[in-house]
């Protein structure tokens, strides 16, 4: 196997260009390929920049051209030679590099590759399951590589515009205390405290909130956090926020310098112009237009409440909702009476049911005439009526769901409106539509612990003009919290914070923690508070998702070098594993479970 000594690169392999015809070149990489045509060898090698051809011409060296012709796929080479041109009629115009070839003097094998388990080729359409099991074989691909190439830059973006704007970054604890509010806690068992556990921090969110109590006015952070959750495809037990905070501030002010941040991202990676400001809407007009607190905005297909014409029918279906305080209401689908068969409807009646909706009932406009699931219990004056509230016209599709509760009308059509849209070919991914989702209930009352959550976390402010309600109606309460959405996805979130040791107290009162258990949970926090505490708040940002949507991948799994499956283990080391009974007894843990060390 031949070594590095003496040899020095002096260019990457995606770098070469006619320009340098005629210089001298060193590069390193892998080889992608290997072609031979009997006295020339072609030998394709890439590294993370791009791919550059390499000849050996057996006329010009025999012995090299026979050591070349020993190489395979995914070999680790050393070549040197003089850079030429390929000639007109040999140019690859799908390769930066296409115009030159490398005439090759020296060759090193650094390294020999057995066969891999998959090609190693840009979009490949090998399963998750191969992929990540040789995450690092996959990784090689231009694909993955251009990527992770772009979260680079990404994070780099952040850290110099958030310098540029007074925020200084500063690192927080791994190992925290527990706090259990919300998603479950990773905890770290104390070898020197027998008995007691950290906790993987789920956010910085307390401990920034004490920088700004130290007086740092402006702090940023790119950082790891960790919940032990069910996975989804957005979701991983550990990911990256860009998390910030801000003194001296309200909402305007933490808005403005990140939309100031998202309009600089996206000119220097994308080179698109985002408009600034971006639209802002209250959670309760997101909910009722959209179904959603994070509504796609690259079409229409807005929800509209027909619960006043349902409870002056006789259809039951309808009717019955209504009276019992739920809702009834519709989209319409535009163009969706002539693009959708029947076949279609009835499996859009299916998909509907994923979220928990009995069904699914139907109008269709075509021809001038209209068609329904339901024509034979209503009258046709009704009927008429409900056209008219959806606004419908020749060749539309409208579609509506009914029931008791209204969450599961807005989860129902919410999802709905958006699977319309996907089978229509209407959201464009070169469409970026921002929204700032405001004023978010406060407080919501969970029936299974029998008192009130916070819907953010226990720190956010609620709005001034609410705050009589904490008193009398705590559940009508908005928060001073805002969620950035694109394209239907939240890209991170915050608040203003409660800076008033008073109204904090009252908070935990609100959300069911005695005195003494909120000193015990938060009482670092709390403590702090009597020393002078600034108006403060922040967001964090979900990087894993900011660079999923950028990059325009489906799964945040393709932005993260090494990520979790669904059952949140690594299959390519095989973690989470058993470990040494050495290492428990040292921690003072036991297994008690039925699954034993040996399995």
């Amino acid at each position: 196997m031949d070594t590095l000594a003496g040899f020095h690169r002096t260019h990457y392999c995606g770098e070469l260009r006619s320009s340098d015809i005629g210089k001298p070149a060193s590069v390193c990489g892998w080889v992608q390929r290997v072609r031979n045509l009997g006295g020339l060898i072609f030998i394709d090698l890439r590294d993370r920049t791009g791919i550059v051809q390499c000849t050996f011409d057996s006329a010009e060296n025999r012995s090299l051209s026979d050591k070349a012709f020993t190489v395979r796929s995914e070999f680790v080479l050393a070549v040197s030679g003089t850079v030429r041109s390929r000639g007109a009629g040999a140019v690859n115009s799908k390769l930066p590099t296409g115009e030159i070839e490398l005439l090759s003097g020296e060759l090193r094998i650094l390294s020999r590759s057995e066969t891999p388990p998959f090609e190693i080729t840009e979009d490949s359409d090998v399963n998750d399951t191969l992929r990540l099991q040789y995450r690092y074989l996959d990784l090689r691909r231009a694909d993955m590589q251009r990527t992770i190439a772009a979260r680079h830059r990404i994070t780099r973006c952040a850290r110099r515009y958030y310098d540029e704007n007074g925020f200084l970054e500063i690192e927080t604890p791994m190992l925290t205390k527990s706090t259990p509010e919300g998603a479950r806690d990773y905890l770290v068992p104390s070898r020197i405290h027998p008995g007691k556990f950290y906790a993987l921090p789920q956010s910085p969110q307390q401990y920034k909130q004490l920088l700004m109590l130290a007086g740092f006015d402006r702090y940023m952070q790119i950082t790891r956090c960790f919940r032990d959750e069910d996975l989804r495809a957005d979701r991983q037990p550990e990911f990256t926020q860009i998390d910030l905070e801000m003194s001296f501030v309200d909402i305007d002010d933490v808005l403005a310098v990140n939309e100031g941040f998202l309009q600089t991202l996206f000119k220097e990676e994308l080179d698109i112009d985002i408009p600034l400001p971006f639209l802002r809407m209250p959670w309760k007009e997101a909910m009722e237009r959209f179904g959603s607190d994070k509504p796609d905005l690259r079409f229409g297909f807005e929800l509209k409440d027909m619960t006043d014409i349902a409870a002056a029918c006789d259809f039951k279906v309808f009717r019955s909702p209504a009276e019992e305080g739920g809702s009834v209401r519709l989209i319409n689908v535009k163009g969706g009476g002539d693009r959708f068969s029947r076949k279609e409807i009835d499996g859009l009646a299916e998909f509907v049911k994923t979220y928990r909706a009995k069904g699914l009932a139907w109008i269709r406009l075509t021809g001038g005439a209209a068609t329904s699931s339901f024509s034979k219990f209503m009258k046709e004056a009704e009927t008429q009526a409900i056209l008219a509230r959806a606004e419908a016209s020749d060749g539309d599709l409208v579609l509506i769901v009914a029931d008791a509760k209204n969450e599961i009308v807005f989860a129902a059509l919410g999802a709905l409106r958006c699977e319309c849209a996907r089978r229509m070919g209407l959201l464009r991914p070169e469409d970026y539509r921002f929204l700032w989702v405001t004023e978010f209930p406060l407080l919501e009352f969970s029936e299974e612990e029998g008192r009130f959550v916070a819907v953010h976390h226990p720190f956010t402010a609620p709005m001034e003009e609410d705050l009589p309600l904490l008193d009398t109606d705590p559940g009508l309460c908005r928060a001073k919290a805002y969620d950035i959405v694109l394209n239907g996805i939240e890209l991170g979130g915050g608040s203003i914070r409660i800076h008033s040791t008073e109204l904090q107290d009252k908070m935990f009162q609100l959300l069911g923690f005695s005195e003494e258990d909120a000193m015990v949970r938060f009482g670092h926090l709390l403590r702090a508070f009597r020393y002078g505490a600034p108006p403060h708040g922040g967001m964090a940002y979900g990087l894993d998702r900011l660079v999923m949507l950028m990059t325009g991948k489906d799964s945040i799994r393709d932005v993260i070098a090494f990520p979790k499956v669904q059952n949140a283990s690594e299959p390519m080391t095989g973690c989470p594993d058993v470990v040494d009974g050495k290492q428990l007894d040292e921690l003072h843990i036991q297994i008690s479970s039925s699954d034993s060390r040996e399995e």
